[in-house]
């Protein structure tokens, strides 16, 4: 069994950024990265559609560590791909990682302040044994996204398939198309087929919150004509920040306002009548994720014709297409399913301390990134409202500085340990795939520690400046960790979003 301080579970964008803050902050450490796939890069290798692309910009999906330095703010999946391989390679962290290493069990022993980790491997299960367990396997299923069958879908005689398994052999040149979906990856699938489908309708059962912003960031680019890279980035990165913070701030506070104010923005890209029926949704902005459209490239398709938008619900399909509940009907060649994901905490792992199984929707988050009553396990989970890397480098820095303080009190064991009781508070967006995972993801308080604040600026300061030893993160010699306690009454989640994604 390999013996290691550290243990990353996830060869992604999270996984990646761990590995150089741990090599930076505590050198000497050792550690490997367990990766379930043949390959670096988690979502960015994964996902294969037409356009792929980020919903973020590169300013703040990028790490904080290293400036991104292409053209594009808002860029396509292989470039992405190249930027998590190349910080890979750069930094002598793929000779740490082991791939087609799915982990399925991790379990806490307190008499040794240990974690062990159980791996299945093409050569049969391996076991591995850390001080700290850092999960960075992202947030949903690789293998099982939301795919809901349709009524009649077996009766369909052309191509159907969830866009998360996009087949590589598809030709949809000269085919009429249906996406059904009105997600990010609906978005971005649309118009890049459109140039070569005879047509591609996206179907969607209500409408989602839009914007179109530039794919490039003029003054970024411009400031890097005469900064230096990284002074650059910095600045960019911070103007985002801001930007995206009071925006979505003025949103809770504001809705009306800033309702209005995307609708406005709708109606320089679309008529009126198009904006009525098909981009005025039910909820209010940033209660689910906006949905970013780069150089407006959806809604140039919709105004060439090469696509269209129809909001209905499916009734059933049959061998030529789909017939709505309304009985109006989509003929079709190819259905693709853009229906959402699956989401997962922990990967998908089992984990147990002292014999003792976890149930993440049992337990209260700490500081949005450990479990109450677990040891020495944090967990990557970016924001919603804002770009997930923003996060995953403070949660990174915050083990680091976790790894450091427990060794200058020489106490193998840190544990958050709630003693108070707390309120529950209801999961931050109403979208669907966040909805659907209520009883797979932790708990969260209306109170610090026990939330996670969906606020970077906050959270940064706090992460990296507030003392670790705050009354509830306990230092300990080995030992039985017991919770004083008992679980909350269930959680309230808010209505279950119609949005498809």
């Amino acid at each position: 069994m390999e013996e290691l301080d550290v243990l990353i579970v996830g060869a992604g964008l999270s996984g990646i950024g761990a590995a150089w803050h741990l090599q930076d902050k505590c050198p000497g450490k050792r550690y490997a990265i367990l990766e379930a796939r043949e390959a670096i890069g988690g979502t960015w290798d994964l996902f294969r559609y037409p356009g792929i692309r980020s919903d973020s910009d590169m300013f703040t999906l990028g790490y904080n560590f290293r400036p991104w330095t292409e053209q594009k703010a808002i860029a396509d999946g292989p470039n992405i791909l190249r930027y998590v391989r190349d910080t890979a390679r750069e930094g002598g962290i793929e000779q740490h990682i082991r791939f087609r290493h799915k982990v399925v069990d991790a379990s806490f022993d307190s008499t040794t302040a240990r974690w062990t980790v159980t791996a299945d491997t093409p050569d049969g299960a391996r076991r591995f044994s850390a001080r700290m367990l850092l999960m960075a396997a992202g947030y949903y299923s690789y293998d099982n996204p939301h795919n809901p069958h349709l009524d009649g879908e077996e009766r369909f005689a052309g191509r159907i398939f969830h866009a998360q398994h996009w087949p590589q052999d598809l030709d949809y040149r000269g085919k009429r198309v249906v996406v059904i979906g009105s997600g990010a990856t609906a978005v971005t699938i649309v118009p890049n087929i459109a140039r070569e489908a005879a047509h591609v309708t996206m179907l969607q059962r209500s409408p989602t919150w839009m914007v179109s912003r530039p794919a490039e960031d003029r003054l970024a680019n411009a400031l890097r004509r005469i900064l230096p890279p990284m002074m650059a980035y910095n600045l960019i990165r911070f103007r985002n920040v801001v930007m995206q913070n009071l925006v979505f701030k003025r949103a809770r506070t504001r809705p009306e306002t800033v309702n209005a104010r995307l609708t406005k923005m709708l109606l320089k890209e679309l008529p009126e009548e198009t904006v009525k029926a098909h981009f005025q949704p039910r909820y209010n902005v940033w209660e689910q994720r906006l949905c970013l459209v780069p150089d407006s490239d959806f809604f140039d398709a919709l105004k060439a014709g090469r696509a269209s938008v129809v909001t209905d619900h499916v009734g059933h399909l049959d061998e030529a297409g789909i017939v709505l509940k309304s009985g109006e009907r989509l003929d079709a060649d190819i259905i693709v399913k853009a229906t959402g994901l699956r989401m997962q905490m922990l990967g998908g792992a089992g984990i147990s301390v002292d014999g003792v199984k976890v149930e993440p929707n049992e337990r209260y988050v700490y500081r949005g990134m450990m479990l109450e009553g677990v040891p020495n396990l944090l967990y990557v989970f970016g924001y919603f409202n804002a770009s997930w890397t923003l996060r995953a480098d403070l949660t990174c820095e915050y083990a680091c500085r976790l790894l450091k303080e427990m060794d200058s009190r020489d106490t193998p064991v840190a544990v958050p340990v709630r003693t108070v009781a707390v309120e529950d508070e209801p999961l931050l967006l109403t979208s669907g795939y966040v909805q659907r995972a209520k009883d797979v993801l932790p708990r969260q308080s209306s109170t610090d520690p026990w939330r996670d604040t969906q606020d970077y600026l906050r959270d940064r300061k706090s992460i990296r400046h507030a003392p670790l030893d705050d009354g509830v993160l306990q230092f300990r010699k080995p030992g039985p960790v017991t919770a004083t306690v008992p679980p909350a009454a269930p959680v309230k989640a808010l209505p279950l979003a119609e949005a498809a994604e």
